[in-house]
């Protein structure tokens, strides 16, 4: 097995380049600090949110083989459509099955920034709540496409993870969003059903990587809107001054 042929950009160029250009608005959207307090009460500086959100795109190129299925037919050199997303399906030789892998941008990194958020703001109960009620929907919703694996509609992790945040906490709903619709998708969607991989045909079934990576990004765009809108606001020195009469 070649380890290179593991490494691969999950959706095909158009939709992919369509997540940059987003990427890239944010960027202004930081740099003019339209996006700044936004950022801050998520718990993050922007230069650091930026970093985050770039590494994410870049690390959607990895994968991280962790497990080997049954030797199979795969489907090789392919695009899969799914609800207008078009995700690719890599080009393989001599491939020994179905491999399990982790893919860096789609889980790694979101599940790593999760835990950060959960310690430093202290979600752990509302936390749990968040993901768990992600992850029910995206069990619920996803499905398993021969060739790809287990997909989900694009919206799904970020619409159900921005509902359930603001029930809990309005001004705790950025960091819960984040958090519950990355844990949740990549528990409730990926790894509750990687006993439906088994027959797919496809050659990397990938954590976090194509059918569930853009709804992870998209989730991190979201809870960026809902800091600038629900988060507690920020009084300036001049601001929080009493003028006496």
């Amino acid at each position: 097995m070649n380890l290179s042929q593991l490494q691969y950009f999950p959706l095909a160029l158009p939709h992919f380049s369509l997540l940059v250009v987003i990427f890239l608005v944010l960027v202004v959207w930081i740099e003019v600090r339209a996006l700044r307090l936004a950022y801050m009460n998520i718990g993050l500086g922007p230069r650091a949110a930026v970093l985050l959100l770039l590494a994410s795109l870049g690390g959607s190129y990895l994968n991280i083989p962790v497990a080997r299925l049954s030797a199979q037919h795969v489907v090789s050199g392919q695009e899969v459509a799914f609800f207008g997303m078009h995700y690719v399906i890599p080009m393989v030789v001599d491939w020994p099955g179905t491999i399990i892998a982790v893919n860096v941008g789609g889980a790694v990194i979101p599940g790593l920034l999760s835990l950060y958020l959960l310690v430093r703001n202290q979600l752990w109960v509302r936390g749990l709540f968040t993901v768990a009620g992600v992850a029910v929907v995206c069990h619920i919703l996803a499905e398993p496409v021969p060739g790809l694996g287990i997909a989900l509609p694009v919206f799904v992790p970020p619409a159900s993870a921005a509902i359930v945040a603001l029930l809990l906490s309005r001004r705790d709903a950025a960091p819960l969003a984040y958090i519950g619709g990355s844990l949740g998708t990549l528990i409730g969607a990926d790894l509750l059903n990687l006993d439906k991989i088994q027959g797919l045909g496809a050659p990397v079934a990938s954590i976090g990587g194509a059918g569930t990576f853009d709804g992870i990004f998209l989730t991190g765009i979201l809870a960026a809107l809902l800091a600038s809108i629900f988060g507690p606001p920020v009084r300036s020195r001049v601001g929080a001054m009493q003028v006496r009469p």
